[in-house]
């Protein structure tokens, strides 16, 4: 159930929470879909951040605030980096396909994690010390919302060029 389905409308706020998150989730994991290989690496702006790199950074912060947060595994153990711009690197093996498997999976994870838990429940193994599971959602929320609007501009410039090649092409 999205957003903005009437059912979610008077909800209780964390099934209204949990259904933003979910479909900016969606968003950002959909952003990849119909591009080329060489589309979703393409760098457009002077920063690492591609359509490909937002994605598997989303990866990243759902390890970091599901993962380390709440079970305060360290990143070295959950095989993520320690630095936030690290997270955008591609390694050359990554795909369109593996990187959209890999956050499927730490959304499910994510997801396991906090099962069981309410939101004002604290969570002890954020860097910034106890947090209120509330927070770590709006924050995810928050981020996920941000990426999302980078990747609807990188993803117009991409089709705009595309289009442009194929009007050149004729």
């Amino acid at each position: 159930m999205g957003a903005f389905d009437p059912q979610i409308w008077h909800a209780p706020a964390p099934e209204q929470l949990w259904a933003f998150i979910d479909d900016h989730r969606a968003l950002l994991a959909g952003c990849l879909d119909r591009l080329s290989e060489a589309e979703a690496r393409a760098r457009l702006v002077p920063s690492k951040t591609t359509l490909l790199g937002l994605v598997k950074h989303a990866t990243f912060v759902e390890q970091v605030w599901f993962d380390e947060a709440i079970t305060g595994r360290p990143r070295p153990e959950i095989g993520i980096p320690e630095d936030v711009d690290a997270s955008f690197d591609l390694a050359p093996g990554d795909t369109i396909a593996s990187v959209q498997e890999a956050y499927a999976a730490a959304l499910i994870s994510s997801r396991a994690r906090v099962a069981g838990l309410g939101l004002d429940d604290i969570v002890t193994g954020n860097r910034r010390g106890p947090l209120p599971l509330r927070f770590v959602l709006l924050h995810v929320l928050r981020e996920l919302a941000q990426h999302c609007g980078h990747a609807d501009i990188l993803r117009e410039q991409l089709l705009a060029a595309r289009q442009g090649a194929e009007v050149s092409a004729r």
